[in-house]
């Protein structure tokens, strides 16, 4: 079994959804976003490339953790809190084993997918969100996306494909040729991120 996504870049509108449902099923700390959507056009946020006004562009490209198949951050963490699940093929992090030192933040080619507790979490209302079996977010570790593991290991789908309202985004079973992704995959071309650099994403674009 091998888990991926594919996301659909003519389907998203950069509603940032995703971002927030992910955000509140993990009960993510306050300045952290394990899930975020990026503009690739003009150069600032949700601006268009071109010339005004018939030449204008504007993609969006959600972006976290790609759960590489040959991930970098696995090759360097020194006491293997970044692990690669033997199941599913799912990067995971183990924040009892995490001792802060962040090599796999520097080994990732994605910047920005993980991110750092410096302090105690803090969150905006004084109560625990999302799904009750998540592991309990800590001081001084490294955090990234999961593909809400809590949630695939039962059956279900990320929180970041419930809400999205253009449905730019499909999960499954890369190993199986019968899977929605793979079928897409099949039928579609598409993209991977910085596949020069030899990771091999399990996220890929359809284009």
């Amino acid at each position: 079994m091998h888990y991926g996504m594919v996301i659909d870049q003519g389907m998203c509108i950069g509603c940032q959804t995703c971002a927030m449902a992910c955000k509140v099923a993990n009960n993510v700390p306050d300045g952290i976003w394990w899930n975020r959507v990026l503009t690739d056009g003009g150069p600032y946020s949700e601006t268009a490339r071109g010339e005004y006004p018939y030449n204008l562009q504007m993609d969006f490209v959600p972006i976290s953790c790609q759960h590489c198949e040959n991930p970098a951050c696995v090759k360097v963490c020194p006491v293997g809190a970044t692990y690669k699940d033997p199941e599913t093929g799912v990067v995971r992090q183990d924040y009892d084993k995490c001792i802060g030192c962040r090599m796999c933040m520097g080994a990732c080619p994605y910047t920005g997918v993980r991110s750092f507790n410096w302090e105690e979490p803090h969150h905006a209302v004084d109560f625990a969100t999302g799904d009750a079996n998540i592991p309990a977010h800590q001081k001084h570790v490294v955090e990234k996306c999961t593909f809400c593991y809590q949630r695939t290991s039962q059956g279900q789908t990320p929180a970041c494909m419930e809400l999205c309202p253009g449905r730019a985004r499909h999960w499954g079973d890369l190993d199986d040729p019968n899977s929605e992704v793979s079928k897409l995959l099949a039928t579609r071309e598409h993209k991977q991120l910085l596949p020069e650099e030899g990771t091999r994403p399990s996220v890929y674009y359809l284009v």
